[in-house]
């Protein structure tokens, strides 16, 4: 790895931690996606070319897919996340509550088939081929009743007067 590469590697490790750090359930499990973003950045040094995708934007991109790796690994073997772990998370953002309390109200104003679409999307991370085949649609209806669900979802939060 170049110099350049490396000096800008090290300028986003911190951020990008902190970003993953907030997504999942200790610090450990958050060293752990952020190494696996950079040795993949290492791998690959193509997105660092001048003229394609900012770095950043980037390593966002894939700590995100890691994250929804991890998310389904933990799915398909049963896991779920320790209460415990779940408070603790909710206690270093202090909009937490208020946020988890207005997307309760977003998601019970909806009508089944939207809410059923958003939380596969947003919670689960599946794509909307998956969420099509398990809800039995298309995925134009899926796209449609997530879009008009996200609709209801910033509505309540704007009356809650919380900024996405």
């Amino acid at each position: 790895m170049d110099d350049l590469a490396a000096s800008a590697f090290r300028s986003h490790y911190d951020e990008l931690f902190r970003f993953v750090r907030r997504r999942t359930t200790s610090d450990d499990e958050a060293a752990e996606i952020t190494q696996s973003v950079f040795a993949q950045a290492a791998a690959r040094l193509d997105p660092v070319r001048q003229g394609s995708t900012p770095l950043l934007a980037w390593l966002y991109t894939v700590a995100q897919r890691r994250l929804i790796d991890e998310a389904r690994r933990r799915a398909r073997r049963g896991e779920t996340l320790p209460l415990d772990a779940v408070a603790a998370s909710s206690q270093e953002r202090p909009y937490g509550s208020e946020v988890a309390d207005a997307l309760r109200v977003a998601l019970a104003a909806l009508p089944r088939p939207q809410r059923e679409v958003v939380v596969l999307r947003l919670v689960e991370g599946r794509s909307f081929a998956e969420i099509a085949t398990r809800v039995g649609s298309t995925e134009a209806a899926c796209k449609m009743r997530f879009l008009r669900g996200l609709a209801v979802v910033r509505d309540v939060f704007e009356k809650e007067g919380i900024e996405p």
